[in-house]
């Protein structure tokens, strides 16, 4: 082992036990380490079979599930639950490492504009990739563009299998030197339709035709054609066969056959259990051990994130781009209760600093929802509350705080017993710090 990175290890370990005493976690200890040896990770993650997700929306529910699952299957697995999933976050993860007599598998989010430089230094045994939705155009550009950003990762690791969500048609577009298998939803299916008219994503690659779907799930995800040219869906190695019974609190649903249910409600967070299989498929975890991981799985980190303000029921939710906002409205039309709402909206560099994506989201749909009061709440509250009151929801019935700490009140206090959060990355970091020092939720960990 060189110098360097011996002295970087004990830094960066050293570092992330103080960081531990003080009941703190941060991606610190990585960015030590990287400092006195940018190669580090390389060394940390040798021996490791790795299970990289990465995508657009899912990817931390997608990792929990996962890690749900083999931990079941093969004991202690190495993970990044809080989706620190930049290269020092990363590197933290390795550094806090335990070793295990099982078999050394570690599961790891990662952010897609990241990809590329990380797979420089780990080998990954498998690729999932969740979607592709445009999302923080400053940062990302179009969805094209990220998808370029994903390939170039996955390239550099041509023996690695690769899963995709075969409902995206971006993910049918450009060959692989990589062995690919697809996954998706093979529901009910009708005669060809034109998706909704602000859906993007939807033009053939191959004659620049508009796709349509036999089976529309949302966004531009579902089993399409092209009825121009027959460009169409991949053959599904693992698919929803079945939607049995849809909450806003859980989902019952058939895969390949199988019943299976997780504790979180939506559509979308179907996905992200699917997503979740297919891996459990390749590394042949049986049915019986799969369901056994989603009964011990629960929503991380600002994903469905349930705690009680006082006597309030409350569920924060991470919003990000249009597509994600959407599906979370869809999800929290299904509650049988009335609830106040809170819309929590940043604009800071993890955000992205472009929040005209609010326009694009489906917010309309909460004048059909019994929600008594609205908080609109953040560094950009005055641009999300112009929004909800585009809706047509009564503008008497929006409150508009800068400050989080004046939502957190303004929920205690309120008459109807449930809340729904929605909140950008930042805010809901910001919101659960406030959750942390009222010691009504415990503060994530690296």
């Amino acid at each position: 082992m060189k110098i360097k990175t011996s002295i970087g290890l004990i830094a960066g370990k050293t570092s992330s036990h103080l960081l531990r005493l003080l009941g703190r976690g941060s991606t610190l200890p990585g960015k030590i380490a990287l400092q006195i040896d940018k190669d580090i990770l390389q060394h940390l993650a040798q021996n490791y079979e790795i299970v990289v997700i990465t995508g657009t929306n899912g990817k931390t529910l997608t990792t929990a599930l996962t890690v749900g699952i083999l931990r079941e299957a093969f004991g202690p697995i190495v993970t990044n639950p809080s989706g620190a999933n930049m290269i020092s976050g990363i590197t933290t993860t390795f550094l806090n490492a335990k070793g295990s007599s099982g078999r050394p598998i570690a599961v790891l989010e990662i952010d897609e504009a990241s990809l590329a430089r990380i797979c420089d230094y780990i080998t990954p045994t498998l690729f999932v990739i969740t979607n592709i939705f445009r999302d923080q155009m400053d940062r990302y550009g179009e969805i094209y563009t990220t998808y370029r950003m994903i390939l170039d990762g996955i390239k550099k690791a041509p023996q690695a299998t690769v899963l995709m969500n075969g409902d995206s048609p971006l993910f049918h577009t450009l060959p692989l030197p990589n062995p690919v298998q697809y996954f998706g939803f093979d529901t009910e299916k009708t005669a060809p339709q034109l998706a909704h008219y602000n859906t993007e994503g939807i033009v053939c690659p191959e004659c620049h035709g508009i796709l349509t779907y036999q089976l529309n799930t949302y966004a531009n995800l579902g089993d399409y054609i092209c009825e121009s040219c027959g460009f169409h869906r991949p053959p599904l190695t693992v698919a929803v066969n079945e939607l049995t019974e849809l909450t806003n609190t859980s989902s019952h649903f058939k895969i390949n056959g199988t019943n299976y249910h997780i504790n979180i409600g939506g559509l979308y967070n179907i996905y992200n259990a699917l997503a979740a299989v297919a891996v459990a498929h390749y590394f042949e975890v049986s049915p019986d051990v799969i369901k056994r991981g989603f009964d011990k799985s629960k929503a991380v980190f600002g994903r469905q994130e349930t705690f009680k303000i006082g006597d309030k029921e409350c569920t924060l939710v991470l919003i990000k781009n249009p597509v994600g906002a959407t599906q979370a409205i869809e999800m929290i039309k299904l509650a049988p209760y009335s609830f106040s709402l809170s819309v929590l909206l940043n604009a800071n560099y993890a955000d992205g600093i472009d929040t005209s994506w609010i326009w694009d989201a489906d917010f309309e749909q909460i004048t059909k929802m019994d929600i008594p009061e609205i908080n609109a709440g953040g560094v950009r509250h005055s641009e999300i509350a112009r929004r909800l009151r585009v809706t047509g929801y009564p503008a008497e019935k929006i409150t508009e705080m800068i400050e989080l700490k004046e939502v957190f009140q303004r929920i205690q206090q309120q008459e109807t017993p449930h809340a729904y959060i929605l909140a950008t990355y930042t805010a809901m970091l910001e919101f659960r710090e406030i959750l942390a020092q009222e010691h009504l939720i415990e503060k994530e960990m690296n």
